[in-house]
């Protein structure tokens, strides 16, 4: 069983300066929908920026995490996203 906090952590040691949002969407501490901006993904396609976020959760993915909901983007990508849904 995982924490929110420890996947979290876990995604910003490995990608410093990045805005991490975990949540566990099922309460079991093993499904989870997590969202990432950083510069990094800049010049990246989204399989490779998904392929960032899993090696950081390498751990975890090869343990008792069942599902994993990723969405990633660039700091520009995450603006133009919400502009679009009219969020802050």
């Amino acid at each position: 069983m995982f924490k929110p906090e420890m996947l979290k952590a876990s995604i910003e040691s490995s990608m410093p300066g990045s805005r991490v949002d975990v949540q566990d969407t099922t309460g079991t501490g093993d499904h989870f929908q997590v969202t990432v901006v950083s510069d990094r993904f800049v010049g990246k396609s989204r399989v490779e920026q998904h392929q960032m976020v899993h090696a950081a959760l390498h751990e975890a993915i090869e343990g008792d995490l069942h599902a994993l909901g990723l969405k990633t983007y660039t700091p520009e990508s995450w603006r133009e996203a919400q502009a679009r849904s009219g969020s802050a």
